[in-house]
């Protein structure tokens, strides 16, 4: 079998630069760093084997798509897409303004990178996946959220609130893209000293609150190779059910966290009755009965 292709945006620095690295050591993979920072991108694209650097500007459709077809022409495959691109806003959205006339609108380009580039990537990650060889190859998408997106972030608001979509947009595609056999996650990780703020802002949290990349790193691999998993915790979640995950990242361990509870039975049953799943079982069920 021909080398495995990944795809990962965000590519030339922080997590996304970590998870190449890790898997070149690994060999076996063609690795496609997708990111706006030229002069980064060609940098890490020169310190690894197999590695290609696609110029992109992820909140632009046409640009994210030309880097997937770029991609995929040259490795013919694809088996790992990475939506990991991602910043913080640096404006203060409680900023006053004059109250005789309206505010400027606000810049939502965190939620253009965090939401809007990681739905676009995930949509067109479904198209190659499905194009892609089907040899036994167990493809994975992963989504880059955040801490912030399961609590309340209050200095970003737009941030807290992109990465928190993204977890929900997640457990609202696990189910459709396992039918063509692909796996997804959403992955929350805790504090990591990555380029998405400076040395500096850094400084302000304290030492024991980071998460190591190499804790990030190590559970990205895990869903990558998949099969079954646990958690800090010891929850197992087996093989088949092993997708579709929301995956917090915190310190050295990564923990399964659920879904918010559902107000009462009703809810939990008409929400049930509605999912994909369970009206794909009902109408199977209806074949088998003869209806």
């Amino acid at each position: 079998m021909s080398n495995k292709a990944a795809f990962i945006t965000g590519g030339a620095s922080g997590m996304g630069l970590a998870i190449a690295e890790a898997l070149s050591v690994r060999g076996g993979w063609d690795l496609h760093l997708v990111d706006l920072n030229a002069v980064a991108g060609k940098k890490a694209m020169s310190s690894l084997k197999h590695a290609y650097f696609h110029q992109t500007n992820v909140t632009n459709y046409a640009s994210l798509s030309s880097a997937f077809e770029t991609a995929f022409q040259t490795s013919g495959r694809l088996d790992f897409v990475f939506a990991n691109a991602g910043i913080v806003e640096r404006d203060n959205f409680y900023e006053k303004h004059d109250l005789s006339k309206p505010p400027p609108e606000p810049n939502q380009l965190s939620i253009d990178i965090n939401l809007k580039a990681v739905v676009n990537t995930s949509y067109l990650a479904l198209h190659y996946f499905r194009k892609s060889p089907k040899d036994g190859s167990n493809p994975a998408l992963v989504m880059t959220a955040s801490c912030g997106g399961l609590y309340p972030s209050e200095f970003c608001p737009m941030y807290s609130g992109s990465k928190a979509a993204v977890i929900h947009f997640n457990r609202s595609i696990a189910f459709s893209y396992r039918l063509d056999g692909i796996r997804t996650y959403a992955t929350c990780p805790g504090t990591v000293r990555t380029n998405l703020m400076t040395g500096e802002e850094w400084k302000s949290f304290p030492e024991q609150y980071f998460t190591p990349v190499s804790t990030v790193v190590g559970s990205l691999l895990k869903l990558i190779d998949g099969g079954s998993l646990q958690d800090g915790k010891g929850k197992t979640v087996q093989e088949e059910k092993a997708w579709g995950l929301t995956v917090e990242i915190n310190g050295e361990n990564m923990y399964f966290t659920d879904h918010v509870p559902y107000c009462d039975e009703n809810m939990e049953a008409m929400m049930k009755y509605t999912s994909m799943e369970n009206q794909l079982a009902r109408i199977e069920k209806g074949k088998n009965n003869g209806q």
